[in-house]
């Protein structure tokens, strides 16, 4: 940390000189941080940090217009890409009609979600009622239809700004919050995530280039529930390795999901993914997982898609979670931009993902996000 002039520490409670000055907020130009001691500024970073996360995406929002061309658009200098996508200017954050019931990190300045914080590092569990399973069940159906109107819009020349647009107004016209939408300052209402980028992938004004991989991750609140799903989908014409790519993912999630039951522990689920992944040639994302969902985004359980973890939990009838394995054609670990969200390979290799939201019924499960016509098949096979 930068030493600085003499101020009050920022930690809560505590009222003591500082000298201290984050040196993340001194690069980004954040006024103030100021700490007395080392232990105050490590106490108070699960806090802090977001306001980073705050910066970063307001830097992106106003560092060039619209018209400026990729060649000319670098908002972090000292960053080294990994592969060879880079970050578009985004467009200007979309707004929610108030009538729509909103959860409670919508309107937070930090987009904090209160409600899953009460219930950070808690492994219970919930077991649904009938009347959630049914909010559940209409959520999860609403989200695949906003999935399915993106997927439709995915041509050569479109922007994942423009997928953006689709993704928001078929929510707001389906009377939903699109859950991503300022979840700790996310500033769009779905993660476009193009070749290389893992997940989290900002959408931005970039277009879709022929032969691109693309995956769109689509979350709509309703009514207080979330539903959850994502695809992978081919844009123009894909190499043949792209190809073996997004199918052996979509694989790993359907062995996956053919395995979800009464009694089975969810630690199971990333041996039978890491299994099939590896003897494709492919690797698992670890730093990711699936998750509860609820009345919650995120909750318990946590789902690891890779083998030998340390999941804790049984399936019961009454569970909805969500599993959406990453898998990449390199080596499994990955890196993060300086924008805090979009999760790139570290080696600049494609990677896929594909997600579904399930319910442990009493002799197995229900897709609640799968899709409704062609048999439910991924559109990367309707050819």
């Amino acid at each position: 940390m930068a030493a600085a002039e003499t101020a009050v520490c920022e930690t809560d409670g505590c009222s003591n000189p500082a000298r201290l000055q984050c040196p993340k907020c001194l690069q980004l130009g954040i006024p103030g941080s100021f700490f007395c001691t080392q232990d105050c500024f490590k106490g108070s970073w699960g806090s802090h940090k977001k306001l980073h996360k705050v910066a970063n995406i307001k830097s992106l929002e106003s560092a060039a217009p619209p018209t400026q061309s990729a060649q000319n658009y670098n908002p972090w200098p000292g960053y080294r890409f990994t592969g060879k996508i880079r970050p578009f200017p985004l467009s200007a954050k979309r707004e929610v009609p108030d009538h729509i019931p909103r959860p409670d990190y919508a309107d937070h300045a930090e987009g904090v979600p209160s409600s899953e914080l009460a219930l950070k590092g808690s492994t219970q569990i919930r077991v649904l009622s009938d009347e959630e399973i049914e909010g559940m069940r209409v959520a999860c159906r609403l989200g695949r239809e906003v999935l399915d109107a993106a997927a439709a819009a995915i041509a050569v020349g479109v922007t994942t700004d423009e997928i953006d647009r689709v993704v928001h107004e078929a929510s707001v016209d389906r009377e939903c919050y699109p859950s991503p939408l300022n979840y700790y300052t996310f500033p769009k209402s779905c993660c476009t995530s193009v070749n290389e980028v893992i997940c989290h992938g900002i959408p931005d004004l970039r277009p879709l280039q022929d032969g691109d991989i693309v995956n769109v991750d689509v979350t709509v609140c309703h009514r207080g529930f979330h539903g959850d799903l994502n695809e992978t989908i081919f844009v123009g014409k894909v190499d043949d390795d792209s190809k073996k790519l997004v199918r052996v993912t979509h694989e790993c999630l359907t062995k996956a999901i053919d395995a979800v039951k009464p009694g089975v522990r969810y630690r199971e689920v990333g041996n039978i993914i890491q299994k099939h992944a590896q003897a494709n040639g492919f690797s698992v994302v670890k730093t990711y997982c699936g998750h509860g969902i609820n009345q919650l985004f995120h909750t318990a359980p946590s789902v690891p898609h890779y083998a030998k973890n340390k999941a804790i939990g049984v399936m019961k009838p009454g569970h909805t979670f969500t599993i959406e394995p990453m898998i990449s054609a390199g080596t499994w670990r990955d890196d993060t931009w300086p924008d805090n969200w979009t999760a790139v390979t570290v080696d600049g290799k494609r990677s896929a993902q594909f997600e579904q939201t399930l319910l442990v019924t009493d002799t197995g499960c229900d897709i609640l996000t799968r899709r409704r016509d062609r048999d439910g098949q991924p559109y990367f096979m309707d050819g």
